[in-house]
């Protein structure tokens, strides 16, 4: 019986200690007196790898910008600590073809003050590390690789980059959302549009 009561007490610390790492973990905080909205504008749906490799400047303006709204969530949120400081964002990718290989997923410092009630958009968007052409899963579509995917055996690599926005407003609550930009690769398909 003492065994068993020792085992519970230790079941519950355990349980009680998971608990309170999960909520401090939090991406966001739910009584923040605002939300961070992030929507995206973009630019470029296709891009042809052709010129990426070839180090044409076909390809190099803006896949689209980062556009983030600070709406407060009461009229009582109000003055400088609720403005929102964003920190950071991070890039990763999901495959819509069915395919399985993407970029590696990274994360970029950023240091930009967005007023609650205001706007603000994210400067020097980068949604790609440099060389991710010539890295899996685009360098398949290369005419020397073969020219098609080989988790699809197509020509082309539809994937959403997944850009997500972290801040804290100046009173020190998380706030953090998210955006997609759906985009397809192709190699000499007639530029990037």
């Amino acid at each position: 019986m003492t065994m068993t009561r020792k085992t519970l007490g230790i079941l519950a610390a355990a349980l009680f200690a998971l608990g309170g790492l999960s909520c401090s973990s939090d991406l966001t905080d739910s009584s923040a007196p605002v939300e961070l909205i992030v929507t995206n504008t973009q630019d470029v749906s296709r891009i042809d790898l052709a010129g990426d490799v070839a180090g044409s400047t076909a390809c190099q303006g803006n896949i689209g910008t980062i556009n983030m709204q600070v709406i407060p969530k009461s009229g009582a949120a109000t003055g400088d600590f609720v403005n929102v400081r964003v920190t950071s964002y991070h890039v990763s990718y999901q495959r819509t073809d069915g395919g399985k290989l993407v970029p590696a997923p990274f994360t970029r410092s950023i240091d930009t003050l967005v007023a609650s009630g205001g706007t603000g958009s994210i400067p020097d968007l980068i949604v790609f590390q440099p060389g991710a052409a010539t890295q899996a899963p685009f360098v398949a579509l290369l005419p020397n690789n073969g020219g098609r995917d080989p988790d699809t055996g197509l020509p082309v690599v539809k994937m959403d980059v997944i850009v997500e926005v972290f801040g804290r407003t100046l009173g020190g609550d998380n706030v953090y959302d998210a955006t997609r930009f759906p985009l397809d690769f192709c190699y000499a398909c007639g530029g990037c549009e």
